[in-house]
């Protein structure tokens, strides 16, 4: 569930930029310093911390972004989310940017859960199982889930694709009844 308040960023940075491929860069950007800050205590601290001036935020900011080879137009939305107090909302804007890439692109996302880790070749051959299907071009979100056996299970929107172990089991299961 994408939050009210976070597709106003998210309008702001595709009108912008004025093209899905580069707003598309911008939220790989944005995710990446999301990660950053999501694991580490102190920056998850300091953002919200009212005793804490902006400007000090901005030099913390802008020595991560150095680090991490974030471009000028990434570091100028998380200026402002710096000066909005979202920096802790900043996963919030990161998805709702997906979703308008994704709707320009017309692109849907595919949450893929899968037994092992795939390989580049396995997600090219899911990916392309999965456009077919889909009947447009698809995002995947892999997810590594043993508890599966084997297999996968790939949901886009509310279809579920349950190609798994555990899968087959539960239905097999269901026929003895």
């Amino acid at each position: 569930m994408i939050r009210r308040f976070a597709r106003p960023y998210a309008r702001a940075i595709m009108d912008v930029v004025q093209s899905p491929e580069k707003a598309n860069a911008i939220r790989f950007e944005l995710a990446r310093f999301d990660d950053v800050r999501k694991s580490s205590g102190d920056l998850q601290e300091l953002y919200p911390n009212p005793g804490i001036e902006h400007d000090a935020k901005l030099k913390v900011t802008t020595t991560i972004g150095k680090r991490l080879g974030l471009s000028d137009m990434t570091m100028k939305v998380l200026g402002v989310l710096i000066g909005n107090h979202r920096m802790n909302d900043l996963d919030s804007v990161v998805e709702a940017l997906a979703e308008m890439v994704r709707q320009a692109t017309d692109t849907v996302a595919a949450e893929v859960r899968s037994a092992h880790e795939l390989t580049k070749e396995e997600q090219a051959e899911l990916r392309r199982t999965l456009e077919k299907k889909a009947g447009r071009k698809v995002e995947m979100i892999v997810t590594t889930d043993p508890t599966l056996i084997g297999g996968f299970v790939a949901k886009i929107g509310s279809e579920v694709y349950d190609a798994s172990v555990l899968g087959k089991i539960s239905r097999f299961r269901e026929s003895l009844g």
